[in-house]
């Protein structure tokens, strides 16, 4: 599997190069719960559907908590091998894995301490509400699997191979379909089935995973002199992590503040939101991977001290953002029915128009959320990764108040949630482009 140095070479091509199997990789990701979706409405029925996108949003949230702190350590384990200090490296290995694994610990024991009190505060229905619960207590074991996954993902993508993770994950979305369809259509295991499916696939990918590290790399194997607290790097490590996490459950934390709006205009609009978000989320998800990709590279090249390269990788990374977003904006819009019936009978009507509504106007916008995934990933990796926490907070933020408000108007309704969305996007985007020119400006100054 090739290890891509982004340090060297034509910018456009390493960037790509860098970025496919990112994207390859978070494709698979999102059909482990796309399985969940189809399996679910199509063999048990649409409450239980709801059920699964409402654990779904708030499983993102806290498992977002892992994944910001995964990405801040990579930002890290980028910078330290762009300088070649591979001793900073393995050091950093030890004390971000003690980290994270100490928070897997903590979100484990919360959720199944107040799983009951969280469904309550997410305003889930009543007739949703028990298969909600059946489904969070057992996809929630499958935490130390996503734990270990992401943090060996982040870790390889970090010295730039982006391939590895693709190929296990491959494996293990294939064994989650096959489950899937075994436990749920097959067996008659309901919504229980699906989250049993997922949890075994989850670890299978992460035992994967953590083996091919510890075999191909045996120069990046953590030794006993390795395991020490030092002070600089904790900090800079916690700097980067707290941060990142802190800007990953910010904006998951809006979109669960979101969902529980969602929620409250009942199943039919609850259901067409679990379907619509899954599908917009797969159609910017590669913007986002090309953002993380941009990330890395823009480390790499930080911790080397090429700041013109930087500049001219910005530049690329614009063009080649803006032209997908632009593509997939006019493919959401024009086949948003038929990609709602992938996942929801015919028959279901109302459900369908709802998510068509959905689709459509965040489909339009798609270059807003593709430009701040692009400023997301800057800020991170040269160090300043409240920048990124800042813009989250003013996205999410004007997300969830402008929801809260107009929803509220009886001549708008849930359609002030959709419109919401993009509004934060821009105006985030606007921030976050002025602060970069300001910077710049007086960097050079």
């Amino acid at each position: 599997m090739k290890q891509v140095d982004l340090t060297t070479g034509k910018i456009k091509n390493k960037l790509w190069a860098f970025a496919l199997p990112l994207m390859f990789s978070n494709l698979l990701q999102q059909l482990y719960n796309l399985v969940d979706t189809w399996v679910v409405g199509r063999f048990v029925g649409s409450n239980a559907l709801a059920a699964v996108g409402s654990a779904y949003t708030l499983m993102t949230f806290l498992t977002s908590i892992i994944i910001g702190l995964c990405l801040g350590a990579s930002a890290f384990f980028s910078m330290a091998y762009g300088q070649k200090d591979i001793e900073k490296l393995k050091n950093a290995k030890f004390l971000s894995v003690s980290l994270i694994a100490f928070v897997s610990v903590i979100i484990f024991a919360v959720v199944f301490w107040q799983c009951d009190n969280i469904i309550s505060l997410l305003q889930v229905p009543k007739e949703i509400a028990g298969d909600e619960r059946v489904y969070l207590m057992c996809v929630f074991f499958g935490i130390f699997a996503t734990f270990i996954y992401n943090y060996y993902s982040n870790f390889l993508r970090a010295i730039g191979n982006s391939s590895a993770g693709l190929v296990f994950l491959a494996v293990s979305v294939v064994l989650n379909v096959v489950l899937d369809l075994y436990f749920v259509a097959f067996l008659k295991l309901g919504i229980k089935g699906a989250a049993q499916a997922t949890v075994i696939s989850q670890y299978v990918s992460a035992f994967c995973i953590a083996l091919y590290s510890y075999l191909k790399y045996p120069l990046l194997r953590i030794k006993r002199n390795n395991i020490k607290f030092d002070k600089p790097v904790l900090k800079n490590i916690l700097s980067l992590s707290v941060f990142t996490c802190l800007q990953q459950s910010v904006m998951n934390l809006g979109i669960l503040a979101v969902s529980g709006i969602v929620n409250s205009f009942g199943a039919s609009v609850m259901s067409a939101f679990a379907v619509a978000v899954k599908i917009d989320t797969l159609a910017y998800m590669p913007v986002q991977d090309f953002g993380n990709a941009f990330s890395t590279f823009v480390a790499q090249n930080y911790g080397a001290g090429k700041r013109e390269r930087i500049k001219d990788g910005i530049k690329v990374s614009l063009l080649n953002v803006a032209i997908f977003c632009v593509a997939i904006s006019v493919i959401v819009c024009a086949l948003a029915p038929e990609f709602m019936k992938i996942f929801i009978n015919s028959n279901e009507l109302e459900i369908i128009n709802i998510g068509t509504r959905y689709l459509r106007i965040e489909g339009a916008f798609y270059i807003g959320i593709g430009i701040l995934f692009m400023l997301y990933g800057y800020f991170r990796a040269v160090n300043k990764p409240l920048m990124s926490v800042w813009l989250t907070v003013i996205s999410l933020g004007l997300r969830v108040l402008l929801s809260a408000f107009l929803s509220k108007i009886a001549s708008i309704g849930v359609l002030g949630i959709w419109i919401s969305i993009p509004i934060g996007w821009f105006v985030a985007d606007f921030v976050g482009i002025i602060y970069y020119l300001l910077s710049e400006k007086r960097r050079v100054e």
